[in-house]
């Protein structure tokens, strides 16, 4: 599961990799290969884990990849997932990585308060304090540097307001995929995460082509965009969903997290974006309530609800990490 999170981690250093390819045109290429990729994959892991055996006399498109063309919430988990990668795509070429990593790890604080309400899940007292401290963070982090940002005018503020917005998207837009599929799930009607996924990526793909042109990425930026789709994507998200039927929530949730860590690392060491202080405060902040609630409640958490993953008849545990 550590693979997962590193792999995932790569994007912020990627991104700072690229010579030509613009705003949209990275999103484009990233979730085109993410989504090719699952094409290509999603038949093979079906048949190795018996799921395509399983699902004989079904459709092809729900026998080798999984898909529930009937299923309202299926549909809207893969439009989730699509608003997730184009969001994060966008919100790395406008701020710099750390803020949008760090607004990322409140993802399972998004879904916590979405879930209290929708379907009216009652939170323990540790998760709302852990949800006001790590917005306490996220407020200090961006009021630190907006402030920052009115003193200095080489400092583009609607660049910052932009850029946070859009990161913003990306896990409200996981809280609310988390949440359809749990309410499907109480209805009796189980959610395949990965074929999401490639539904997410395609989709993605398409609202961001004609966006995208002219296209003009060079040589160099289609190979890194290549592996962003797929190793940096598809592979890990396909990784965490596995997993995830093994290990418990909050041991997926916590290593997720590494994700934060590795990512404002890499880039730091590897394209020289040193964060700033307010956002490695911030971040501290909200990474501390996270893992602070997730450690709180570990015993909590073995009776999490399932949520299903590749397999028609193995469910896997709710985790809480990266979409993008």
């Amino acid at each position: 599961m550590v693979l997962a999170p590193l792999l995932w981690a790569m994007a912020g250093v990627v991104s700072r990799q690229l010579e030509s390819a613009q705003r949209f045109e990275v999103t484009f290429w990233r979730s085109c290969f993410a989504g090719v990729s699952l094409l290509v994959l999603l038949p093979l892991m079906r048949w190795w884990d018996g799921s395509a055996t399983a699902s004989i006399g079904r459709p092809a498109i729900a026998r080798w990849w999984g898909v529930s063309p009937r299923s309202r919430s299926f549909w809207i988990s893969g439009l989730c997932w699509s608003v997730m990668f184009t969001a994060f795509m966008l919100a790395m070429t406008m701020t710099s990585v750390a803020h949008v990593l760090v607004l990322l790890a409140a993802g399972p604080l998004f879904t916590a308060v979405l879930a209290s309400r929708v379907l009216r899940q009652p939170q323990p007292l540790r998760t709302w304090v852990a949800v006001w401290v790590a917005g306490a963070g996220i407020v200090y982090m961006f009021g630190s540097q907006w402030l920052q940002a009115l003193a200095d005018p080489a400092i583009d503020t609607s660049r910052l307001v932009i850029g946070t917005l859009v990161a913003l998207c990306v896990p409200i837009g996981g809280a609310i995929n988390w949440t359809v599929v749990q309410r499907s799930q109480r209805h009796g009607q189980q959610i395949d995460l990965v074929p999401a996924v490639m539904v997410g990526g395609l989709l993605s793909a398409l609202g961001t082509a004609a966006l995208s042109w002219p296209w003009q990425a060079s040589s160099r930026d289609l190979a890194w965009l290549a592996f962003l789709g797929v190793f940096q994507l598809a592979v890990p998200c396909a990784i965490a969903v596995i997993c995830a039927r093994v290990l418990k929530a909050a041991e997926v949730s916590l290593l997720a997290q590494l994700e934060v860590i590795f990512g404002i690392l890499l880039v730091w060491w590897l394209a020289g974006e040193v964060p700033a202080p307010q956002v490695l405060v911030g971040g501290s902040v909200v990474l501390a309530a996270l893992v602070g609630n997730e450690l709180a409640g570990w015993k909590d958490r073995r009776e999490t609800p399932r949520i299903q993953t590749l397999s028609a008849h193995a469910p896997a545990e709710t985790f809480g990490g990266d979409s993008s």
